[in-house]
């Protein structure tokens, strides 16, 4: 998950687990969160997980949950009002040109379990569309509000049930989620039942309600600084989605799914037209998202694999 620029990463309310020994006590794990620009503080409550289940990794663990290895399905719920804002086109070039780049990639290094063999993610997204939500919820959302858009949405056939998709809320700016966007988050994905199936979802802030916390430049490579700091959240929760889209598959001994352990940090930049910093380019468009970590070699963050 996103945190807060306090830093950026994963969970919630105040710790991630309790150990006794350092990673060797069962683990509490709940939905993870990209933290606040500079926040390490994970938190977490259920899904437990002992250590004989987990296979060690490169700086990462498998801990025997389901990883969505065949290619993922993503759907945008715009919440809020996003009339004239530029992030409509921006974010949705985002999410429809990110399956099968070099950058995704990575997230094939990670692999699910099935009959006891191990099937390697495949570096695939297909955007499938979305739905408008004008504020069903109101303009303060609670975490069950969250998953009340989803559940919504497909409910009345604006996209489908869709248990290989990721639903991803986007907020517009005059839109808080009260369990702390802006102060202990920028976003955070997680699953639930919606209609008899396992859902997974992600809230993702507008960082324009709070610049200092959630947006990394002041400009955006796209001229829309709100829209291009959610490039970021989004490549975030869809990565960690993807390999513990349950919260119990790849996350390391401190409770860190794969992009919790590169978050904030951009590697290699290069300057776009209008003075912004970006270091991928997506379709026509250039983005500043975050590293992702390689579950290969000795491991590491990287913009790329191999």
């Amino acid at each position: 998950m996103q945190s807060i620029k306090i830093l950026s990463g994963c969970l919630f309310f105040s710790f991630l687990f309790t150990t006794t020994s350092f990673g060797e006590a069962p683990e509490i794990r709940t939905k993870v969160i990209h933290r606040l620009k500079g926040d390490g503080n994970l938190n977490a409550n259920g899904n437990a997980h002992t250590a004989s289940q987990r296979v060690f990794g490169s700086g990462i663990d498998y801990h025997g949950g389901a990883v969505l290895t065949s290619g993922v399905n993503a759907y945008y719920i715009w919440y809020g009002n996003w009339s004239t804002n530029t992030a409509t086109s921006i974010l949705t070039d985002l999410i429809s040109n990110i399956g099968g780049s070099p950058y995704f990639n990575i997230n094939t290094t990670y692999y699910g379990v099935v009959n006891s063999s191990k099937i390697p993610v495949r570096n695939s997204v297909t955007y499938l569309g979305g739905a408008i939500d004008s504020y069903s919820q109101g303009r303060a959302l609670s975490d069950s509000g969250v998953q009340a858009i989803v559940a919504n949405a497909i409910s009345k056939g604006v996209v489908p049930k869709d248990t290989n998709g990721i639903y991803f809320v986007l907020t517009s700016a005059d839109v808080t989620e009260t369990s702390g966007f802006c102060t202990k988050y920028c976003g955070w994905h997680t699953h639930g039942t919606i209609g008899n199936a396992d859902i997974k979802y992600a809230f993702i802030g507008n960082p324009d309600q709070c610049p200092s916390a959630c947006e990394d430049q002041s400009v955006g490579p796209n001229g829309n600084p709100g829209a291009d700091g959610m490039a970021s959240i989004i490549a975030h929760e869809l990565e960690e989605a993807v390999t513990d889209p349950d919260l119990n598959a790849w996350y390391d001994r401190r409770g860190q799914e794969n992009a919790d352990k590169c978050a904030w940090t951009f590697g290699n930049t290069f300057p776009t037209a209008n003075g912004a910093l970006a270091n991928v380019q997506l379709g026509s468009r250039y983005f500043l998202i975050q590293q992702n970590w390689v579950n290969a070699g000795s491991g590491g963050c990287a913009l790329h694999y191999p």
